[in-house]
């Protein structure tokens, strides 16, 4: 016997069923749950306000209803104007936003409040998704999206870059990426309503044929890096010290130490020699004079009232003023040794933009007689003729030699014992190639370097450039490799900047072709190999040659992570026992103050006294 339904189940049925009528069961409803009783007239009076009140409150309703779509579209979109001040804003869309995005995340730890506004051409759902799966956790920061070309001022102005602490405009990783960044830089100037941009710029672009344009559109206030230039000469200072890219990522890294202008004002009539053991928890490497950085100036350079010392600390409030000369052991400073000119020699495997770039740095401080063998899958002649372009009379030598670098039998056929160091360069990616092509072949030709350093017993000092971060686990790499990744070190250059423009003079510096410059020294330079002693010792042992310690890095924790043995800014009474292959870290040089080199354009700059 077939179950009838119950009494539930037929109530839903009959109210579906008079649903399903459409409008006159609707309003058939209506007249029985809102008509009153009395005469005919008054009820048709009743039923007809209760349609106009209807009609009313169901327009108001879709008014509304629509609005808030539209309005949830817009957002959606990422089309609505910002009302934001002191915040960050950054242009584009490439590799390098999520490590500039991270490093102001990391600024604003300490702030109250902070937020950080991206505008690119791109889906704004999509890149919110992207920065949550790579950025993570901003805490105090705010990440806001906006989507649309950053070239069009219209666009630009949603993100209220008036009001801004900065601007920060990525290349985008398309070939026309520097007339993009020009473009961007051009739209600012727009949005600003005047002749100059009023608010910070740092920017970026590969080719040095648009650096002038770049930075005559950022203004007087901005900062363009050459950011191959900047990236070449990186490889090329790794490759003759191994260990210097991880001194390069500490600084430029907002999770370690970084320079900042002392709290303390100098005091007139003192040395700069004697500000070297004025702090123990801060390394002291330059000077700030008339607005203008000076790295290691001479020992004997008499303070003036209103110069700034230039530190390295942990934050720009931590740096202690404690007298720590009694700390210096004279005793254990060691004598002069002669220095190393002897020929040097290096392997390039791989070739790209940034080559030429490479070798003119390397030779540059090569000693004389020193040889650049570079194998590639290029044309020799190409080769040569981009080694004798950027030749400057140095002394050094450069072999081309034609060969496929991921073939085990080319690189079986090199004397890989005999380098000093070695370079691995990503191809170019060619037509029809994906972008992640450079990196894969590069990985393929340190897996073969790796099974070569098995075979003959010795490790290579090698520099591998790589272009995805994403990679960096995947090399198959010794602890501590140096490891350079494009990308990311402009990014992480350009976010230090953005947080103070005083510091694109102190990395101008220190990456430029000459003058100042990080140096890894061998500790038996300084201090009596074998003994314990304070590093306060080793920074007066490092002031008698001219330089700033400013820290080591120690042979026995080389290969141990996440430091790999280096260690900056030590306080100056850490004492430890001193082995012939632990390493200090110096800044040395010529230590020029505001000096022009014919290979930039001089950043706007107050003339310095003197």
């Amino acid at each position: 016997m077939e179950q009838r339904p119950g009494a539930g189940a037929r109530t839903r049925y009959w109210f579906d069923t008079t649903l399903a009528r459409g409008t006159s069961a609707l309003v058939g409803w209506l007249v029985r749950l809102g008509g009153t009783t009395g005469s005919p007239a008054r009820v048709a009076l009743s039923v007809l306000l209760a349609l106009v009140a209807l009609v009313y409150v169901s327009t108001l309703v879709g008014l509304i209803t629509t609005g808030l779509t539209e309005r949830l579209i817009a957002l959606r979109r990422g089309r609505s104007k910002l009302l934001e001040r002191s915040h960050v804003v950054v242009l584009g869309w490439s590799e390098q936003v999520f490590t500039v995005v991270s490093e102001l995340v990391a600024a604003g730890a300490n702030q109250r409040r902070s937020a950080v506004a991206i505008l690119a051409d791109r889906d704004k759902t999509a890149m919110e998704e992207s920065l949550q799966s790579k950025v993570g956790p901003t805490g105090r920061t705010r990440l806001i999206c906006r989507s649309g070309p950053s070239a069009d001022p219209a666009v630009l102005a949603l993100t209220s870059p008036a009001t801004a602490d900065s601007v920060i405009v990525l290349p985008p990783d398309a070939s026309r990426s520097d007339a993009d960044v020009v473009k961007a830089l051009l739209a600012l100037r727009a949005t600003a309503r005047g002749d100059d941009v009023t608010v910070p710029v740092v920017a970026a672009v590969r080719d040095s044929r648009y650096l002038l344009a770049a930075r005559l559109a950022a203004g007087s206030r901005g900062v363009v890096l050459e950011s191959d230039t900047v990236t070449a000469r990186l490889i090329a200072q790794a490759a003759r010290r191994p260990g210097l890219s991880l001194v390069h990522r500490d600084l430029l890294d907002f999770a370690g130490d970084e320079f900042y202008p002392a709290a303390h004002p100098s005091l007139p009539g003192r040395e700069f020699g004697e500000a070297l053991l004025s702090y123990g928890n801060a390394s002291v490497v330059g000077l700030i004079r008339d607005g203008v950085p000076w790295l290691n100036p001479p020992a004997r350079t008499v303070l003036e009232s209103d110069d700034q010392r230039l530190v390295i600390a942990a934050d720009d409030d931590t740096a202690e003023l404690a007298d720590c000369a009694p700390l210096v052991d004279e005793r254990s400073v060691a004598g002069p040794r002669p220095s190393d000119t002897r020929p040097e020699r290096l392997l390039v495997l791989g070739w790209n933009r940034r080559a030429p770039l490479v070798l003119r740095e390397w030779g540059r401080n090569a000693p004389q007689n020193s040889v650049a063998d570079v194998v590639a899958d290029e044309d020799e002649a190409v080769v040569r003729a981009a080694c004798d372009d950027d030749s400057d009379g140095s002394g050094w030598t450069c072999v081309a030699r034609r060969g496929d670098t991921t073939r085990p039998e080319t690189l079986a056929g090199l004397d890989l014992g005999s380098y000093d160091s070695v370079i691995v360069l990503g191809q170019e990616p060619r037509a029809g190639e994906p972008p992640e092509e450079p990196d894969t072949r590069t990985l393929v030709t340190l897996l073969v370097l790796r099974h070569l350093e098995r075979r003959t017993g010795r490790e290579l000092p090698l520099v591998t450039e790589l272009t995805d971060d994403g990679n960096r686990p995947l090399a198959p790499l010794g602890p501590g490799a140096d490891v350079i990744i494009s990308g990311k070190l402009i990014g992480l250059l350009m976010a230090q900047i953005s947080q103070n423009r005083h510091l694109a003079d102190v990395f101008d510096e220190l990456f430029s072709a000459g003058g100042t410059q990080i140096h890894l020294c061998p500790a038996a330079d300084y201090v009596v190999t074998g003994h314990e002693t304070s590093f306060a010792t080793v920074v007066a042992a490092a002031r008698a040659r001219g330089e700033c310690a400013v820290g080591y890095r120690s042979q026995a924790d080389a290969r141990r992570a996440p430091g790999y043995g280096l260690r900056l800014n030590p306080p100056k009474a850490h004492r430890r026992r001193w082995s012939a292959g632990d390493e200090v870290v110096v800044i040395a040089g010529e230590g020029r103050r505001g000096a022009v080199r014919s290979d930039r354009l001089p950043l706007p700059r107050r003339t310095p006294r003197g």
